[in-house]
């Protein structure tokens, strides 16, 4: 059974059809790339595998439950654009909070710390962090209760080629670990080579479902972002 399984999803927001009768799967233990320009329907995807997302039509279904199951909460992590944790707390006092709410283990602050790499930044008071310091302390918060998916939206928008890698490394550890499927969205499309698999969306339809080699292959480029402009005009 896939970690998600999605059949002709339909999602109208604003008059507008954000999602066009999509079907997916994501398998377990992958990193998936979920890649598209902005307004290509990424989050409203993202929104509607979480559970927060009001759908017109079609079935979501997370690991093996319908999506937005209370079943599902500790069980899938999400990781938004936006910050998602208290700026006038330290980073530890927010991971301690956010453990208690999830009714996940003190000691788990310590573990997701090191996770991410900020083990020498609980004391630090989260408004005096860097953007990349930010995106890790919201992905630590995520990982508190250990979940099976983590659903992250663009969490390396606006962060240099250094703290990109540093992340992108972090998922792939998580995926290799066997700690976690991801999901990860992104419209840098030089960050599909570290996927296993590549979802490419356009004005709210899917385009492709397949890895970068096959991509590739289909199309004879080598450069991904090429690949992806050729799907576009052969359509």
């Amino acid at each position: 059974m896939p970690a998600v399984e999605i059949e002709n999803l339909r999602v109208v927001r604003g008059g507008r059809e954000a999602v066009a009768g999509v079907s997916l799967k994501v398998e377990h233990g992958t990193v998936t790339g979920l890649l598209g320009p902005s307004g290509s329907g990424k989050t409203t995807l993202m929104r509607s595998i979480v559970g927060v997302q009001r759908v017109e039509s079609g079935t979501v279904r997370v690991l093996g439950a319908a999506a937005g199951s209370p079943a599902l909460r500790r069980r899938v992590g999400y990781v938004t654009q936006a910050p998602s944790v208290y700026a006038d707390l330290t980073v530890r006092e927010n991971l301690a909070y956010f453990a208690r709410v999830l009714d996940a283990a003190g000691e788990q602050v310590d573990r997701v710390l090191e996770v991410v790499g900020l083990a020498t930044f609980g004391g630090r008071i989260v408004r005096t962090l860097s953007g990349g310091e930010l995106s890790r302390v919201s992905l630590a918060t995520a990982l508190l209760a250990e979940p099976e998916l983590l659903v992250l939206d663009e969490p390396t928008v606006g962060l240099d080629p250094v703290l990109r890698r540093d992340l992108w490394n972090t998922f792939r550890d998580l995926a290799a670990n066997g700690d976690a499927t991801l999901l990860v969205s992104s419209h840098v499309m030089d960050e599909a080579d570290r996927c296993d698999r590549l979802l490419l969306m356009r004005e709210g339809k899917l385009i492709a479902d397949e890895t970068p080699g096959s991509l590739r292959e289909r199309t004879g480029c080598r450069d991904l972002d090429a690949a992806f402009l050729a799907l576009v005009e052969s359509r």
